[in-house]
């Protein structure tokens, strides 16, 4: 399993059109080989910006590569740098392993 972030720290006052922008997107994702879930996350509020995370589940790294070498991926931003800029500098990209997972007793049934 492979777990995929971006980070982003939403201007103040730009939340609506940032999430409007995430929500109203074709991701492109369900057919990909490899790919498990997708959330968009709505973190604290800061000074200055609000934090927000896209976190992805995938089978393997190397799907997850693919998949940003893929045609569903250049599909899912081709308007990723259209309209005002809502967000301080780049996204920060983080990808994780997971070492372990522990789930409920009732999540099993």
């Amino acid at each position: 399993m492979f777990i995929a972030m971006n980070r982003f720290k939403v201007h103040k006052g730009s939340e609506g059109d940032f999430e409007q922008v995430w929500l109203s997107r074709e991701t492109h994702l369900e057919d990909v080989p490899g790919f498990i879930t997708f959330h968009l996350l709505k973190g604290p509020e800061r000074e200055d910006h609000v934090l927000y995370a896209s976190h992805s589940v995938w089978r393997s790294q190397r799907d997850f590569e693919a998949w940003t070498r893929s045609e569903a991926f250049r599909k899912a931003h081709a308007r990723a740098g259209e309209g005002k800029p809502l967000y301080q500098g780049h996204p920060e990209f983080e990808g994780f392993t997971p070492l372990q997972e522990v789930r409920s007793r009732d999540a099993a049934a």
